[in-house]
C-alpha cells in the first residue's frame, strides 16, 4: 500500500498516531470499553485490507471507517449502553463525574458529532463526510445536544 508519495505507509507510526484518538472516540460512541476496543481494531484490519493505495488523509480514512464500525455495532439487538463504564479515565474534581454521566445520556449521533467537533477538532462538514449524513444534520445535532446538555447541567 503506498501514500499520494508513493512511499509505503509506515504501519507503526499510523497506529501510533490514531490508535488512541480511534479508541476515545469509539469509546464515546459505543460506551464499552471492549467494544471500542474492537472497534479499533477492526479499523485498522480494515485499513490494511481495503484502504486505497492513493490515499490523501490515511488520518480521516481511518476515523470514517470506525464511525461506520461503531454505527454497525449499535445496530445490533442485543447492545445497549446504560450507565457510563467505571473504567473511563475522568476528572476527580467534584461534579465532573456526573457531567459525564450527563453527556452519556445523548444519544450515539448526539455524542458522535460532540466528540468529533469539540474533542477532535473536525469541522462540521469533515464530521458529515465520516458519518454520511448532511452538513446540516451534523449542526442540527450539535445544536441539540447543546441544549440537552444545557438543560441536564442546570439540573446537577
Amino acid at each position: 500500500m503506498a501514500n499520494p508519495s508513493n512511499r509505503p505507509v509506515d504501519w507503526a507510526k499510523l497506529v501510533a498516531d490514531n490508535e488512541n484518538r480511534l479508541y476515545r472516540a469509539a469509546l464515546a460512541i459505543l460506551g464499552e470499553p471492549h467494544e471500542a476496543e474492537d472497534a479499533v481494531q477492526d479499523a485498522f484490519v480494515r485499513f490494511l485490507e481495503k484502504a486505497p493505495a492513493e490515499l490523501e488523509n490515511p488520518n480521516a480514512w481511518l476515523m470514517r471507517v470506525l464511525i461506520n464500525g461503531c454505527k454497525s455495532r449499535l445496530r445490533l439487538s442485543w447492545r445497549q449502553v446504560t450507565a457510563l463504564p467505571d473504567t473511563l479515565p475522568a476528572p476527580e474534581e467534584p461534579g465532573q463525574r456526573e457531567e459525564l454521566e450527563e453527556l452519556w445520556q445523548l444519544n450515539p449521533e448526539e455524542r458522535t458529532s460532540i466528540h468529533l467537533f469539540y474533542y477532535e477538532g473536525y469541522s462540521t462538514e469533515e464530521i458529515a463526510q465520516m458519518t454520511g449524513v448532511a452538513p446540516g444534520t451534523v449542526r442540527s445535532r450539535l445544536s441539540r445536544a447543546r441544549e440537552r446538555l444545557k438543560k441536564l447541567l442546570s439540573d446537577v
